[in-house]
């Protein structure tokens, strides 16, 4: 992992990457395998590496979040980590997890069927990785450490990008646009990675068909439209059809948003070529809904179901019985007092009021030194210490935050819920939420405030899919359940 130069936008810019190359090295491997990766740190500044959707059992020392699981590993040395997967299947993705690091160390993690497997649909002729970026011209680090100075948010990307590339609408004449050579009426499997900063995406292939088989390394029942939405974090198993006249389509993202703080409505465009095709584009119109429509977020995620097939665990939603833990946790941004910021205060993202500091000492290590003053504390609140109108208007209305190292403890075996409830504080919108050391069945949605009498009763307890990143829309709530089965500190 060094620096390295790039050149986009007609600018050349320095990025911390692995291998000296954007995105980094994709890893393939088989179902249960397990996998060492020796990461070398040949850069300025510490970092970390997470391993996206492994669930890593009883090995949380190598899950990777800094402070968390492990301390940065620091420039001139290096770290062996050690990869347990289980029944993990099909599209994960690697990052660095310090600061902003993972905007430009990332790549895929592609696990295939063991021996013997077959996939739950017809075999694909050829697969293809496509990595979803937001791409700025600087060094990420720095972008972050300055907006945290400042106390505002980071600036807006400049572009985004497939597969690194920015594509033809940028106006920049020496920047590249990727392309997917396919062979007529084959069958591909595309293994779609969100790993842009903050931006979900709308993605399409001009005048073809997208068939969803998989989300977050399982699979699920397949529906077919003619765009998908992904969320940072997530991943996506889609089949597509070289069904079309020979030619050139575009590919093409587009971001989405529900906030009042919307990101660059800019499309990235790829190319789906046909082999032997001449000439232009055969179908130079792209049709991506409009930014903010949120009809299309929402009608492309009732869509997502599990599937009960045999390369899928089965499912084992918890029942109201089982669950001993329940959380209801309001997601906001808020401002707290700064002396030293520009505006005399400064954003932070927090939850139920709490937003978390970073310890010195790995909070993993701290809990087996049984040194654990000092260090965090086990009272994170499991509900919003004021209850108010949380999608409502929201501007002359603010609650204190408070900054800690506050932890949820949960005892072996036992099922957990999680309301995750959206707000308006801040700019409101949609945001992605991550567990680590597990997968969650995402059991129900909502619009407007959560009502612990009612909504339940809304629960799709017989096939919600089993996922370790939920979009949790703007001014909605969401629902998980899982079981603790898997020991150690994870992160949220």
């Amino acid at each position: 992992v060094r620096e390295s130069n790039f050149t986009k936008l007609c600018n050349t810019t320095t990025l911390l990457v692995v291998n000296n190359s954007y995105p980094g090295p994709e890893i393939r491997v088989h179902r249960g395998d397990t996998v060492f990766v020796n990461v070398h740190n040949q850069g300025n500044y510490g970092f970390t590496i997470h391993w996206h959707g492994v669930k890593q059992p009883r090995n949380p020392w190598s899950d990777g979040p800094e402070f968390v699981t492990q301390c940065p590993i620091q420039p001139g040395t290096n770290f062996t980590y050690e990869i347990v997967l289980s029944d993990e299947i099909g599209t994960l993705w690697w990052h660095a997890h310090s600061d902003w690091t993972r905007g430009s160390v990332h790549g895929a993690f592609i696990i295939l069927p063991a021996e013997n497997e077959t996939y739950p649909f017809p075999t694909p002729d050829a697969d293809q990785t496509i990595i979803l970026e937001s791409w700025y011209d600087g060094d990420y680090k720095q972008i972050i450490d300055d907006a945290l100075a400042a106390g505002v948010s980071p600036r807006q990307p400049n572009a985004y990008a497939i597969n690194g590339h920015v594509g033809d609408t940028y106006g920049c004449p020496n920047d590249t646009i990727f392309r997917m050579q396919v062979d007529s009426e084959k069958l591909y499997l595309l293994r779609i990675i969100n790993a842009a900063m903050n931006e979900h995406f709308f993605f399409t292939i001009a005048n073809h068909t997208l068939t969803v088989v998989a989300q977050d390394a399982s699979y699920v029942r397949r529906f077919t439209r003619d765009y998908i939405l992904i969320s940072p974090g997530q991943t996506m198993d889609v089949l597509v059809s070289a069904n079309r006249n020979v030619g050139q389509y575009y590919m093409a993202i587009r971001p989405f948003s529900d906030s009042s703080a919307a990101p660059i409505d800019n499309i990235t465009t790829g190319i789906f070529q046909y082999t032997n095709s001449e000439g232009g584009l055969n179908a130079s119109l792209i049709t991506l809904p409009v930014m903010t429509d949120t009809d299309a977020m929402i009608n492309f995620l009732d869509q997502i179901r599990n599937t009960n097939v045999s390369q899928n665990l089965g499912i084992n939603v918890p029942a109201d019985k089982d669950i001993k833990t329940r959380a209801f946790i309001a997601l906001e941004v808020k401002n707290l007092p700064c002396n030293t910021c520009a505006v005399g205060s400064r954003l932070v993202a927090s939850l139920n009021n709490v937003s978390f500091v970073s310890p010195s000492i790995d909070i993993l290590q701290a809990y087996y030194n049984r040194n654990m003053s000092g260090v965090f504390t086990e009272d994170f609140p499991l509900n919003p210490p004021v209850f108010y109108n949380f999608t409502g208007d929201l501007t002359n209305f603010n609650t204190p935050v408070e900054e800690g190292t506050r932890v949820i403890v949960v005892n072996y075996g036992e099922g957990v819920e999680m309301v995750l409830q959206a707000t308006q504080m801040g700019a409101g919108g949609s945001h992605p939420i991550h567990l680590h050391g597990f997968s969650f069945y995402w059991v129900g949605t909502g619009f407007g405030n959560f009502n612990n009498r009612t909504d339940p009763s809304t629960y799709n307890l017989v096939d919600p899919p089993l996922i370790n990143t939920v979009h949790v829309p703007g001014r909605r709530w969401v629902a998980i359940r899982f079981f603790a089965t898997n020991p150690g500190k994870f992160f949220n």
